[in-house]
């Protein structure tokens, strides 16, 4: 059955779809972006961005800042503990071009909790509060909030987060189905992204273990969400938004990208992650991810995999990772291992 609902808006943005690509660092960065906004995203969100702008001055954090030529709705999602320094990093952000700006209170790295931001917030309501009224009244731009259903099993507090969060002025919310005890063990529960989408009026995304369109299609009917976020099940698979965007709105599933396409959509991504990157990092940012398209390609099973990485791995220039993308979807995939160690030796690249 179709989905026939108007599309969610935040603010003046009308989604294009009902499939959102979560927020990730060390992953959703502009080259992944834009692949999957190319495959269907309705909304990309930028890597998480840690609010004290005194840390702004890394490499890392430039390149996690950089919109160059990104259509909109630019999404910006800022982390941290002290609301004015939250409201100053959203103010800073919309001045660079951010047309949304997400407030990250579902992080459970402890890196991140340990400095009482994150998903370790949802502890202190006060604070929450405080945080929420401060970065809306900081920009004329929508704030939208991802949080998780509590920070444990005994704390479920995301409905009365949700409701002021509404109250707030916030915008969108998206709930992960996990409390931060859980981290991503386990699996996701919708009861309660059900009960926050029930008690409150602006949009509710819901998130966590979204891997496929059957499964989209029954979180939305369950919890009367406006739209899924996929994070983890976007990882090597970016065909995910457009399989269920089309299942959503068609009630059919779509067909499989061909190897032809596969190839083509790993090289280009390959491409962009070098020249964005530079040729030492992107080389090295490439691998992870080279790893996780081999995990969603059924024509390999797990031995085949693991010595395709190892070889992938030692690969140390652009050109030889794009070499061995093409050799990968030449031939049969049965000896593909020993094919492409052969090629790859063959031309003098240096492999593991």
């Amino acid at each position: 059955m179709s989905d026939t609902r108007p599309l969610p808006s935040i603010g003046p943005h009308r989604l294009t779809s009902r499939v959102i690509l979560a927020p990730m660092a060390g992953v959703t960065d502009r080259p992944f972006r834009a692949l999957c906004r190319q495959l269907g995203a309705g909304l990309v969100v930028g890597e998480m961005l840690i609010a004290d702008p005194a840390l702004w001055n890394t490499r890392k954090s430039r390149l996690r800042m950089d919109h160059r030529g990104e259509p909109g709705p630019r999404a910006v999602q800022i982390a941290g503990g002290d609301a004015e320094m939250l409201a100053t990093a959203a103010r800073l952000n919309a001045d660079q071009g951010a047309e949304i700006i997400d407030i990250n209170m579902g992080c459970p790295a402890k890196k991140v909790c340990n400095k009482a931001a994150g998903s370790a917030l949802l502890r202190d309501e006060t604070l929450v509060a405080e945080i929420l009224e401060a970065v809306v009244k900081s920009v004329d731009i929508p704030v939208t909030l991802k949080i998780r259903t509590g920070w444990c099993a005994d704390s479920n507090n995301a409905v009365r987060v949700a409701r002021m969060a509404e109250d707030c002025g916030i915008q969108a919310l998206a709930v992960h189905g996990r409390h931060r005890q859980q981290r991503y063990r386990g699996e996701a529960e919708y009861d309660t992204i059900a009960e926050v989408a029930s008690r409150v009026q602006i949009p509710v995304f819901a998130n966590g273990d979204i891997t496929s369109p059957d499964k989209a299609r029954a979180v939305l009917d369950y919890t009367g969400a406006n739209a899924v976020m996929i994070g983890r099940g976007a990882q090597g698979n970016p065909w995910i938004f457009r399989e269920i965007d089309h299942y959503l709105q068609h009630g059919k599933r779509l067909a499989a990208p061909s190897l032809t396409e596969r190839c083509d959509v790993l090289g280009g991504h390959l491409h962009a992650l070098h020249a964005f990157y530079g040729e030492h990092m992107g080389v090295r940012i490439a691998r992870k991810h080279l790893g996780w398209y081999l995990e969603g390609d059924t024509r390999l099973d797990e031995d085949s995999r693991r010595q395709l990485r190892a070889t992938f791995n030692g690969l140390d220039s652009p050109q030889s990772q794009l070499d061995f993308i093409d050799e990968l979807f030449r031939h049969d995939p049965a000896d593909a291992p020993e094919r492409v160690a052969r090629a790859v030796a063959h031309h003098g690249i240096r492999a593991a």
